[in-house]
């Protein structure tokens, strides 16, 4: 597994982490012990960045982590870094939320999360989603206090403005900014990646394989009840069938070059930008390992270019999210 490095402090973490989030919640039923397998084969396969939340599962991801984490011991917490998120609000079973920055319930959810994932110190801790009542300086300046209480090692922010990162980065170096970037998503392509270099901030792309639509084998007709991909404005109707179209021209492009559409998606992300690291969701080993196969593949100039005209920024139809799942992320 290839290595990238994470923030100002040039931690080592491999070029494609995992997302844990689907293993809880919001892609239908899972099973704790497929999850517990998929990651420890992620970390038999070098993959060692692990990303979570407080809100996935409300608790449960990180009480799983928790549970993967106890059961390898010392040796493997050695080998893990662990990413985890606060400011996302809700209830159990519901999706609506609210966003809450403030200085008491940063520290709160931060004692939270050690306890669940049993820890003493969280390696990179972010804050999930922004609430502009709360002065960025005010946010940061609390996070930065975990870090000063040997509780948190590197800060990120996630959903943010380049505004808001250089206003950040004045109170305490920002490790990462996680944002969804892919080839269906390319708003980061406006400026928040050339401010992340300028700044030293790696980026962290989660849903690099637009929730699995990418990979062009997803059924959007048999999502079940508890898939939250069903509400999203992008996997239904028209512009289900509009994005259909451009995902079967990148099966054309990966069947051509022998590769899965996952392994394209993830590769053109790698070969893009030296400080970008995706961490596509898996709860399947077969997923994981093909996934983390895509650094063993390489793509030229005139690839990365065709893949841009693929997807053009604007060519794909409907929003990220429903209006409630807007709430704190900042515009360009």
């Amino acid at each position: 597994m290839q290595q990238r490095t994470l923030g100002q402090t040039r931690q080592s973490v491999s070029a494609i982490g995992l997302g844990c989030m689907g293993m809880s919640e919001f892609y239908g039923e899972s099973n704790d012990g497929d999850s517990l397998a998929t990651m420890a084969r992620a970390l038999a396969l070098g993959v060692n960045f692990f990303d979570s939340a407080d809100t996935y599962g409300v608790g449960h991801n990180e009480t799983l982590i928790g549970q993967f984490l106890k059961q390898g011991g010392a040796a493997r917490r050695a080998q893990m870094v662990i990413a985890t998120k606060f400011g996302i609000v809700r209830k159990p079973g519901q999706y609506e939320r609210r966003i809450d920055n403030s200085p008491d319930y940063v520290r709160s959810a931060c004692e939270a999360s050690l306890a669940r994932l049993g820890v003493e110190t969280i390696d990179l801790y972010y804050c999930h989603r922004r609430n502009p009542q709360v002065p960025v300086e005010e946010l940061v300046g609390a996070m930065a206090g975990l870090v000063k209480a040997g509780k948190v090692r590197q800060l990120g922010l996630s959903e943010v403005s380049s505004d808001t990162l250089r206003k950040a980065s004045a109170v305490h170096p920002i490790a990462a900014v996680q944002s969804e970037y892919s080839l269906w998503a390319r708003e980061p392509e406006k400026d928040m990646l050339t401010t992340c270099a300028e700044l030293g901030t790696t980026f962290v792309a989660y849903s690099p394989l637009g929730r699995a639509f990418l990979t062009g084998a997803l059924n959007t007709d048999a999502l079940g009840e508890g898939d939250f991909r069903k509400h999203l404005p992008r996997f239904s109707g028209a512009a289900e069938a509009g994005n259909r179209a451009l995902v079967e021209g990148l099966s054309r492009f990966a069947a051509a070059r022998g590769m899965t559409n996952a392994q394209v998606a993830l590769a053109w992300l790698l070969c893009k930008h030296e400080h970008v690291v995706p961490i596509p969701g898996t709860r399947r080993i077969s997923y994981l390992e093909q996934n983390a196969a895509a650094v063993e593949h390489r793509l030229s100039s005139q690839d990365v270019a065709e893949l841009d005209a693929l997807f053009p920024p604007g060519g794909v139809m409907g929003g990220r999210y429903p209006e409630a799942g807007m709430a704190g992320i900042e515009q360009a």
